[in-house]
């Protein structure tokens, strides 16, 4: 179930993180609706890593359906935009 807490709780912000734990986030509304979750620091780098998988996996499906449409690109462009994105 839950945990959910008005934003006025953050008075007694202690009590508001004893309650969060790996799994089990704190959601804070605002004026009846939610607006806010407090995560476990381990919770949220997961959240991270799969939002990179998510957004990799977006890119890979790109990709394949350009190479689909014959829109081939060669290795040295391929490696010149690297370049350019990550090195600047």
């Amino acid at each position: 179930m839950p945990n959910i807490k008005p934003v006025s709780d953050l008075r007694n912000y202690g009590e508001v993180l004893r309650d969060v734990a790996v799994g089990q986030p704190v959601f804070l509304t605002k004026n009846g609706h939610g607006r806010y979750a407090v995560l476990d620091m381990e919770e949220y780098r997961q959240y991270e890593i799969l939002l990179a998988k998510e957004k990799l996996l977006k890119e890979l499906e790109k990709g394949r359906r350009s190479g689909e449409n014959g829109n081939w690109l060669k290795a040295e462009d391929v490696f010149r935009e690297l370049e350019e994105k990550y090195n600047g």
